[in-house]
């Protein structure tokens, strides 16, 4: 009998098993039956084809209409072209030179089809896909499609769902019962079903209610051990002390309140007291700090640091790359005057000093900086991640600020905190301006207070998106440069983005044609700049804008963008953060659909600064009713960026939030989902609370201690990256 740890060959076999770590990186038996069922195909009922997603590698059961040979009419050979429906959507599938495909396939037959999804001539399509027959008499359907509810796997092009189901039966005929993590006093409270019942009835089930039990329990497991080793760390993090900084009066802070020539937001007030109460204390500060872009979180940030500089000591501010950094000690010096003077002719009495420490910095620039940091001439320190380093040293850290987060992981924030000194912790706050629903929140910034600006800025204007779906209207593209002339006619500016820069390869290039997919390339800066410059934008300023551009010349085109000596602005998403120039009224973004709900968000804030009125227009080939101009369409329904952080959650694959996307690691979540299990979330946060507070390392509970480690890696307990 085998064990979890059985590695897959002496399991399921050697073939099978470099399938199964090619495909998804599964190495024992454990992990393979952590591969959970995405769903559940039950037999009679075909699968919904409406809202397939273009590129996804997906298993659908679907009855065959038609099917019929034709020869291609490029190259020699035939196409086997099978048309199949769901009762209300149909799908078409081509297999190119495999004529038997003809003899096996019939109309009204129903199978379980599986492929890439593509889109060729405007239609869904799958080319040349593997499928298994529904109560055919073949022998291999026999086992695996025995029962009603047939899971249907997430799958790749090296393995099928119906091959995984082998491979799953496999190994749980050669397992011993496996053992239980949960005490069985706890199981019992919480009401749920042994480990070893749910593991098998998850990929095995009788009916529905097997279904639902199980993952009951599953979910648990990945709940309970999150909320575990959030709690580990958020007594790690409180273990030492933090310098007190209470308010003083007639200090710097009261100083700046009185010169704002602005009124602070009821939001701002309301966030900027808690961060106060918070740093008042000598229980170090954990918080996090969400809103849009404009929503006045810098303004809220440089307040609390001002707070702790009234009581003597020093705060660090750090930003993901040294373009923001520059320009948040730019912002910080603009919004102090002459409080940021201190020690220089016309500095306020009680003026304290900026310092920025960035890796680009001349010797003697570095080493005045590092100097001013040491010393504590410099109340603020700015910089990037150059902070963290060994050498850098503070006389008296009492506050970080850390700028976009989700660009930093655990041990850069460790090592911050370890600036304080040995037996203290500075206080430490995180700005994200990407919007996170609550149960992301909860779970993953789970050692974090939260709280969010939902308050848009006083004068911003309004914004209206609408999508451009050049596939079925193409004429609508020359509207669009229809639209971009007439901003820039009325003295307005524009951006064009595009995904891809244009000078490098793409793996994409090979598609097209009778041979699949038609789906091009994404477009160029470079290749649409041109284009443009020579036809539908000829006259117009243009100017190009991306990453592997030199620092110099970044900053030349973008002081002549700022300084309206370009009309349009061709870029990558290198304008997504940072950039503003309020003349700017007009946004085209090319292939929307290669973005992210978030992304195209950022990217469309960029207009709508200023007075005037912005446009955002999201051009896309993409087939209606596909899952991609869903989000496309969401887009433009709303400017809610919470609300639609909410909707991209629900729209990608949960696992993904702390998954090889964002850690380089495999999931630590299979089974939970961040939005519909908050009563989960909750309730294993209440437990892991109490259950740490009692025995913090797990000594008396070594299977939950071995279930954390296991499902989560400290690398998969922070938000590391958003689309």
């Amino acid at each position: 009998m085998a064990t979890l740890g059985e590695k897959l060959d002496r399991v399921v076999g050697k073939k099978s098993a470099d399938a199964l770590n090619a495909a998804f990186s599964l190495e024992t038996a454990g992990e393979l039956l952590r591969h959970y069922p995405r769903r559940y195909a039950e037999r009679g009922k075909l699968t919904e084809i409406a809202g397939l997603e273009v590129g996804e590698h997906v298993t659908v059961m679907a009855k065959v209409v038609s099917v019929n040979k034709r020869q291609m009419k490029t190259k020699r050979g035939s196409i086997v072209e099978v048309v199949l429906t769901d009762g209300k959507k149909s799908l078409e599938c081509a297999f190119f030179n495999q004529p038997w495909h003809l003899d096996k396939l019939r109309p009204g037959m129903d199978a379980l089809f599986a492929g890439k999804v593509t889109a060729f001539r405007n239609k869904l399509q799958l080319a040349n896909p593997d499928y298994q027959l529904i109560d055919s008499t073949e022998e291999v359907n026999v086992e695996e499609f025995a029962g009603s509810l047939i899971p249907v796997y997430p799958a790749s092009a090296k393995i099928q769902s119906w091959q995984i189901a082998q491979c799953v039966h496999q190994a749980l005929g050669m397992l011993d019962t496996i053992e239980d993590p949960f005490p069985d006093e706890l199981r019992e409270k919480l009401g749920l079903s042994e480990y070893d019942s749910a593991v098998r009835a998850i990929h095995v089930p009788a009916d529905w209610s097997d279904v639902e039990s199980a993952k009951t329990r599953l979910k648990w497991d990945e709940a309970l051990a999150l909320q575990l080793a959030l709690a580990q760390r958020r007594q790690a993090a409180g273990a030492r002390p933090a310098p007190a900084c209470p308010p003083r009066s007639g200090g710097i802070l009261d100083a700046f309140d009185q010169r704002l020539p602005f009124t602070l937001t009821k939001g701002q007030i309301e966030v900027g007291n808690a961060i106060a109460e918070d740093l008042s204390g000598t229980h170090p500060m954990s918080r996090l700090l969400q809103g849009e872009v404009g929503s006045g979180k810098t303004i809220v940030a440089l307040r609390a640091m001002l707070q702790v500089i009234d009581s003597g000591r020093q705060a660090a501010l750090l930003a993901p790359t040294e373009v923001l950094a520059a320009q948040h000690a730019r912002s910080l010096a603009d919004m102090m005057g002459d409080l940021a003077q201190g020690g220089m002719l016309g500095g306020a009495e009680n003026a304290t000093s900026i310092t920025l420490l960035t890796g680009s910095l001349s010797a003697p620039q570095r080493k005045q900086a590092m100097l001013d940091a040491a010393s504590g001439a410099a109340g603020i320190v700015v910089g990037t991640h150059a902070i963290i380093q060994d050498k850098v040293m503070f006389a008296d850290l009492g506050f970080v600020v850390v700028d976009e987060q989700h660009r930093f992981g655990v041990e850069q924030r460790d090592a911050l905190r370890a600036r304080a000194g040995e037996n203290v912790s500075p206080h430490v706050l995180v700005m994200t301006a990407t919007p996170i629903p609550r149960t992301v929140a909860m779970t993953v910034y789970g050692d974090l207070e939260t709280s969010a600006l939902r308050e848009l800025p006083a004068g911003r204007s309004p914004i209206s998106t609408n999508v451009v779906p050049v596939a079925e209207k193409p004429a609508w593209l020359d509207r669009v440069w229809q639209r971009v002339r007439e901003e820039v006619g009325k003295g307005h500016q524009a951006y064009v983005v595009c995904p891809r820069i244009g000078d490098e390869a793409s793996a994409e290039d090979a598609s097209g044609g009778d041979e699949g997919s038609d789906r091009r390339p994404p477009l160029s800066v470079v290749d649409v700049a041109t284009e443009l410059a020579d036809g539908a934008l000829a006259g117009l300023r243009l100017g190009i804008l991306h990453g592997r551009l030199a620092p110099d010349e970044k900053d030349r085109v973008m002081r002549a963008f700022a300084a309206a000596e370009l009309d349009v602005l061709v870029a990558t998403t290198v304008i997504e953060v940072g950039v503003n120039v309020p003349n700017a009224t007009a946004m085209v973004i090319m292939d929307a659909d290669r973005f992210g709900v978030s992304q195209l968000h950022q990217l469309r804030g960029r207009v709508g600064r200023g007075s005037a009125p912005g446009l955002c227009l999201l051009v896309t080939e993409m087939p209606g009713g596909t899952a991609t101009r869903d989000r496309l369409a969401a887009v433009a329904s709303t400017l809610d960026g919470f609300e639609l952080a909410r909707l991209d959650l629900e729209m990608r694959r949960e696992g993904d939030i702390l998954g090889s996307s964002q850690s380089g690691s495999r999931s630590g979540l299979k089974m939970l989902s961040l939005l519909q299990d908050e009563g989960v979330i909750a309730d294993a946060r209440i437990v892991a609370q109490a259950l740490i507070a009692d025995d913090p390392e797990l000594g008396n509970y070594p299977g939950l201690a071995t279930m954390v480690g296991q499902l989560v890696a400290d690398d998969r307990a922070e938000y590391l990256e958003k689309s």
